[in-house]
């Protein structure tokens, strides 16, 4: 649900400490892949768990953070309240 509050955050505003982060770890994982895809297609093992390992923890961290944004977020708007019955 956080995604959507995220996603939505151009109608309805997000807190300060919410706006930059998600796209940081957005990018870190993009980074994983592409070690992943590299270490993929030229057959190189460190470079696969690097990147698989990165994008992981990228990801992770994300959808952390939209848990963060959600319950920051439930009660600030009305439509927000209503997913949560």
């Amino acid at each position: 649900m956080g995604e959507r509050v995220w996603l939505n955050r151009k109608e309805v505003a997000v807190p300060e400490h919410h706006k930059m982060f998600p796209n940081i770890l957005s990018i870190v994982a993009a980074v994983g892949m592409a070690f992943c895809i590299y270490g993929v297609v030229r057959l190189h093992v460190w470079p696969t768990i690097f990147g698989v390992a990165l994008a992981y923890l990228g990801k992770s961290w994300f959808l952390d953070r939209m848990v963060w944004l959600y319950e920051d977020m439930k009660e600030a708007h009305p439509e927000y309240r209503k997913w949560l019955y």
